[in-house]
């Protein structure tokens, strides 16, 4: 009898662990990356010294008025101070000094590249470390190639025709340095943009800038899957799609940036965004 009743708790215990498993928050699930497995586009970061001008482009142009969106008090600079190769990573440095450029004299300089690749659909790898400090603002994210902006890129190429939000933003990553290791993605459209966007999501992750983590996303026609380290965070699959919600059937590119907020930490000198590689799967 004694062994019938260890018998019986057993299997009652390995049932339970087993719809355990089973019963998996949807937000929670492991993203398997599977439905994408050709590489399409990548930089390793490997070598010493500039970025690939191939694959990026620094972009400095101030919007008019003479500030960057969004109250950010920093200039961006397409100086080797604030972008270099090291030791097979890109070290995207924020950085405390009296910098002027544009007319414009700021305390705060930091890089914003775009990439010379864009792509329809597709998954998305950056395996990456946040900078540190209160102020900080470090974003891995995408823009329509439509986007008409001037001094980014592609509408220096003649593609920008679209105001944003209209043209569609998709936020890989954002990391604010106020609130330490919580990490945040969204989606920009005509349905809600800016401070009041809904259409986000995220999750605390113990380390942001003391370990690299690998930040995806998983694009298709149908939705948006944001993840880290292979944990879901975040789905975008709007019921309805139109021209306000699903501006995202065309070519998007990357850019990755440190943005200062006026609440910078006083005695923040200097930190940097390092990536050890970004991968595209179509």
């Amino acid at each position: 009898m004694k062994y019938s009743v260890v018998l019986f708790i057993t299997c009652l215990t390995f049932l339970g662990n087993l719809r355990a498993q089973n019963s998996v928050n949807p937000l929670q699930e492991t993203a398997t990356g599977k439905r994408f497995e050709t590489l399409v586009w990548s930089d390793e970061f490997e070598g010493n010294g500039p970025v690939d001008a191939k694959k990026w482009f620094h972009q400095t142009q101030l919007p008019p008025g003479g500030s960057w969106f969004g109250g950010i008090i920093n200039h961006y600079t397409d100086r080797q101070e604030n972008t270099y190769l090291k030791d097979g990573l890109l070290h995207l440095v924020a950085k405390k000094e009296v910098f002027k450029d544009q007319g414009e004299v700021k305390n705060y300089t930091s890089a914003r590249l775009n990439s010379k690749f864009t792509f329809t659909h597709g998954r998305v790898e950056i395996k990456a470390k946040m900078p540190k400090g209160t102020g900080t603002w470090p974003a891995i994210w995408m823009l329509n190639k439509n986007i008409d902006e001037d001094g980014a890129y592609w509408d220096n190429e003649g593609f920008g025709k679209v105001k944003w939000p209209y043209c569609g933003e998709i936020d890989i990553l954002e990391h604010w340095g106020k609130n330490q290791d919580y990490v945040s993605s969204a989606v920009h459209n005509g349905s809600g943009y800016g401070g009041a966007v809904e259409n986000l999501g995220g999750r605390r992750v113990a380390g942001v800038s003391d370990q690299f983590h690998v930040y995806a996303i998983e694009w298709t026609k149908n939705k948006m899957t944001f993840s880290i380290d292979g944990v879901v965070h975040y789905v975008y699959e709007p019921s309805k799609k139109d021209t306000n919600t699903w501006p995202y059937d065309s070519d998007y590119y990357l850019i990755l940036n440190i943005a200062i907020e006026p609440d910078i930490d006083p005695e923040f000198t200097e930190s940097a965004l390092e990536v050890d590689y970004i991968r595209i799967y179509q």
